[in-house]
């Protein structure tokens, strides 16, 4: 879903960048609003385990893959305006740091996913929610997938790649079967929620200590091992990009490029497994210490 640098032309990536940063401003000042120093530690946790989450990629067709956005999810458990600044940060460590979605294409991702993929996600669950909840989830995930890989789609076509109808038509196929499971993933983890914390139901976003440690117990577990099990076919953007003869060219290089670190003389495991854990408590402090900082700010 991450689109790599060399893949949007310089007038798109740029207006998207130019389009991107008030809205995400807007977002921030909404997520200043409604934080609490209570619910500072659950947007590092809900952060951590949406990034280890996404590194497990799922086949989805034929030599290609996808993984959970999670933008829905954290919009069900944080509200809209604090996923929005959670997803936003994932994205930038996940560029910055590990060279996954482009540093130049970086308004585009985060317009994507973080902004019109988490907005898109939450709002069929404050429509239908109280309602048919379980509906609104499914059909918030389903919905946040398609919107962020409909509009990259769109934003390929504006950058001058000529993509055939079919060709089009399959990669929105794909998308569909990636949010069909990405709705069925998130239904699933919010029921777990729910059982762990029987306040949740009445009052989103109330989460108890128990589930704090769970889902960090089940973050590590996800950043250490769950690649052993992940597929390794690109995901729909990667493919489409392959099938066009794009190639990705990164602006950058660090030391986590494609979450793996260490010489290559090292156990695959290890490099894979340090690069993990090293992003969730990335993804961690920065999460909780920009929530703090906003608090606080607020504050003052």
């Amino acid at each position: 879903m991450h689109i790599p640098d060399n893949f949007l032309s310089p007038p798109v990536w740029a207006t998207l960048d130019a389009i991107t940063i008030p809205a995400l401003g807007l977002m921030v000042k909404q997520a200043a609003r409604e934080l609490e120093d209570t619910r500072v530690p659950l947007l590092g946790v809900m952060g951590a385990f949406v990034f280890a989450a996404q590194m497990i990629n799922f086949p989805v067709g034929v030599g290609t893959s996808g993984h959970l956005v999670g933008g829905a999810l954290l919009a069900f458990t944080l509200g809209p305006a604090p996923a929005v600044l959670v997803m936003t940060v994932i994205i930038a460590i996940q560029a910055f740091v590990f060279q996954d979605g482009g540093v130049l294409a970086l308004g585009a991702n985060v317009f994507n996913m973080a902004v019109i993929g988490v907005l898109a996600g939450y709002w069929p669950f404050h429509v239908w929610g109280t309602r048919w909840r379980r509906v609104a989830i499914f059909a918030g995930a389903f919905l946040s997938v398609m919107v962020s890989g409909s509009l990259a789609l769109g934003e390929l076509l504006m950058s001058g790649v000529a993509m055939p109808r079919p060709v089009v038509m399959i990669s929105l196929a794909l998308f569909a079967a990636s949010a069909a499971i990405e709705g069925a993933i998130t239904i699933c983890v919010i029921q777990a929620i729910g059982k762990l914390n029987s306040g949740f139901v009445q009052q989103p976003r109330a989460f108890n200590r128990r589930t704090l440690a769970v889902f960090s117990v089940a973050a590590i577990a996800l950043g250490a091992v769950g690649f052993l099990v992940a597929s390794a076919a690109p995901d729909g953007i990667q493919r489409l990009g392959i099938q066009m003869g794009l190639t990705a060219k990164s602006v950058l290089h660090t030391p986590f490029a494609d979450y793996s670190v260490g010489s290559s003389g090292e156990s695959a495991w290890v490099r894979r497994a340090t690069a993990g854990l090293a992003g969730l408590l990335l993804i961690y402090a920065v999460c909780a210490a920009t929530a703090r900082w906003l608090v606080r700010r607020r504050s003052a």
